[in-house]
C-alpha cells in the first residue's frame, strides 16, 4: 500500500481538471482493489473448519478441503497404518495416514502463506494456495494395506512372479503409490462433481488447476520443465509437498514430528523455526525454496532425525520381518481373495486398476483373511496367526553393503534389505516340533555360522 500512496500523491501533483482527476483516481482505485483481491490469501469470508491435532494444534481447513476429507476415498486413510508393521513393535505407533495427510495440508498452507507474506512479488494467488493444500491433503491417497508393505513388497513381487511364469504383466513399470493417489484424486473430483458440477468453480479452480494438483502429487519425472499446471515462474510451488531436488518438504516435516511423537523418539528438528526463514531465490535460472544460512544446523538436524527414524523404527529388524510376513500372506491370498462387483472381480494385486475397487483395500484385509474359514486361505491365515502369537523367524545377522558388493546380491537371497544392509532370518519349518528347543537352537547356530562364512567370502568380514 505504501507504493500505492506514493502513486496517489504523484497523481494529485498533476494539474488535471477536477472531474478528470476524480475519474482517473476511481479507475486506479478499482485496479488496485482487483490486484489486491487477486493476490490476497484472505479467506475470512469462507467458513473454515478447525481440526484439533496433537502435533500442530488447531488446524484451519478450507471448505473445499473439508468436502474432500468427507469423501469415502479419503476416509479410507483412517484404516491404513502410517508405519505399517512397526505398530507391532512400537505400541504407540497406531497413527494412520488420515491424520498425516491433514498435517501435510496444513503445513503446505503455512509455507505458502510465509512465502506470500515475505515476497509479494511472487504473485501467489488463492488458487495456488488451495491447489498446494489439496495436493498435500491427497498425496497419500494411493497407499495400500500397511502403507509401504503393499507398494514396496507386494506389487514388486507380483511383477516378478508374472515375469518368471511368462504371464502378461499389466502393472505399470516402477508402479508407485503416487500414481494411485492421482487416480484416487480423479475419482474424488468425479464424485464431488456428481453432487455439484460447479464445486471447483465456486472456489475459483478450473481444469488447469486440477492438472496442477496432480502434478504436485506425482512429483518431478525429469529435470526438464514439462509441467502444464503452472509456468516455470512458479517452479518453487512444486517443491512444497514433494521436493525432488533436496528432500526438504512439508511431507517429511509432518511425518518426522508425528512419527517421533508416537514412537517416543526424540525429534531434534524444529520445522516451526525453519518455516519462518523460508524464501524463494533464483538458482541456475529457476526459482527454488531456500533457507537462511544460519538455519544450516536445523536442516542437518532434519536429516539426522530421518536417519534416527530409519535406524530405530523404519528399518527395525523385527518390524521388517513382520512386514515381510504380512506381504507373504497377501501374496498367497492374491489368487483366491477378490474385490469388486460379482461380474468384475479383481485379485488383490489387480485392485490398482480402478479407484472404486482400490478404495476398499485397507489394513482390514488381514482381519478378513484371519476370520475366513476358506481352505484356500489356510496358508495365509497360518502366517498371520504366527504374527499374532509372535512366532517370528529368528534374526541371524546383518551386513553392511558397499558399492562393489551390490552386484553379488542376486546370488544371495535374504528376506529383507535396504540400501545399506543385508539381513538374514532363520525360519523354522511348520513340521518342526515346538518342544524341540535343542534342535532349533542347533539349527539357528548353523544358520549364524553360514551367514558369517558368506560375510567373510563377500565382504572380508569375520
Amino acid at each position: 500500500m505504501r507504493a500505492g500512496w506514493c502513486f496517489t500523491e504523484d497523481i494529485k501533483c498533476h494539474a488535471f481538471p477536477e472531474p478528470e482527476k476524480q475519474q482517473l483516481w476511481d479507475i486506479i482505485q478499482d485496479e488496485l482493489q482487483d490486484i489486491l483481491k487477486k493476490y490476497s490469501l484472505d479467506f475470512s469470508k469462507e467458513k473454515m473448519k478447525i481440526f484439533n491435532d496433537p502435533i500442530h494444534g488447531h488446524m484451519e481447513m478450507n471448505p473445499l478441503l473439508v468436502k474432500i476429507i468427507d469423501t469415502p476415498q479419503f476416509q479410507r486413510l483412517r484404516r491404513i497404518k502410517q508405519l505399517g508393521g512397526t505398530y507391532l513393535v512400537y505400541p504407540g505407533a497406531s497413527h494412520n495416514r488420515f491424520e498425516h495427510s491433514l498435517g501435510v495440508a496444513y503445513l503446505a498452507g503455512r509455507l505458502v502463506k510465509v512465502l506470500h507474506s515475505n515476497q509479494p512479488e511472487l504473485k501467489i494467488t488463492k488458487q495456488d494456495f488451495l491447489c498446494v493444500q489439496i495436493a498435500g491433503l491427497c498425496h497419500d491417497l494411493g497407499h495400500g494395506p500397511l502403507s509401504h508393505v503393499f507398494d514396496g513388497l507386494v506389487i514388486p513381487e507380483v511383477k516378478k512372479m508374472k515375469r518368471l511364469r511368462s504371464l502378461p504383466d499389466d502393472i505399470p513399470e516402477k508402479w508407485k503409490h503416487e500414481q494411485m493417489s492421482v487416480l484416487m484424486f480423479d475419482d474424488i473430483v468425479k464424485s464431488l462433481k456428481a453432487e455439484n458440477e460447479d464445486v471447483l468453480k465456486e472456489h475459483g479452480l478450473d481444469d488447469k488447476d486440477v492438472i496442477f494438483i496432480k502434478e504436485l502429487i506425482e512429483g518431478a519425472k525429469t529435470s526438464e520443465w514439462t509441467y502444464k499446471g503452472r509456468d516455470e515462474e512458479k517452479s518453487f510451488l512444486y517443491e512444497i509437498v514433494a521436493n525432488k531436488q533436496n528432500g526438504i518438504d512439508v511431507d517429511k516435516w509432518d511425518y518426522f514430528a508425528r512419527d517421533c511423537h508416537h514412537l517416543g523418539i526424540r525429534n531434534s528438528f524444529d520445522h516451526q523455526r525453519l518455516l519462518k526463514f523460508a524464501r524463494v531465490c533464483e538458482v541456475k535460472g529457476r526459482k527454488h525454496i531456500c533457507f537462511r544460512d544460519k538455519e544450516a544446523d536445523n536442516v542437518y538436524d532434519m536429516f539426522r532425525t530421518r536417519y534416527t527414524l530409519h535406524r530405530q523404527a523404519y528399518q527395525h529388524k523385527i518390524a521388517n520381518i513382520i512386514e515381510d510376513m504380512h506381504a507373504e500372506a497377501l501374496l498367497l491370498a492374491d489368487r483366491d481373495l477378490h474385490e469388486g462387483k460379482p461380474e468384475d472381480m479383481l485379485k488383490i494385486s489387480e485392485a490398482i486398476k480402478t479407484a472404486e475397487v482400490y478404495s476398499k483395500l485397507t489394513d482390514e484385509i488381514f482381519e478378513q483373511i484371519l476370520s475366513s474359514t476358506a481352505d484356500n486361505l489356510k496358508k495365509s491365515r497360518n502366517i498371520l496367526d504366527k504374527i499374532i502369537r509372535r512366532k517370528l523367524p529368528k534374526f541371524v545377522g546383518e551386513a553392511r553393503l558397499t558399492k562393489k558388493n551390490t552386484s553379488k546380491l542376486s546370488s544371495f537371497l535374504p528376506k529383507r534389505f535396504n540400501e545399506e544392509l543385508v539381513r538374514v532370518y532363520y525360519k523354522r519349518s511348520d513340521d518342526q516340533a515346538a518342544e524341540d528347543k535343542k534342535e532349533e537352537k542347533k539349527k539357528l547356530e548353523e544358520a549364524e555360522e553360514c551367514f558369517q562364512i558368506w560375510c567373510a567370502d563377500n565382504f572380508g568380514l569375520n
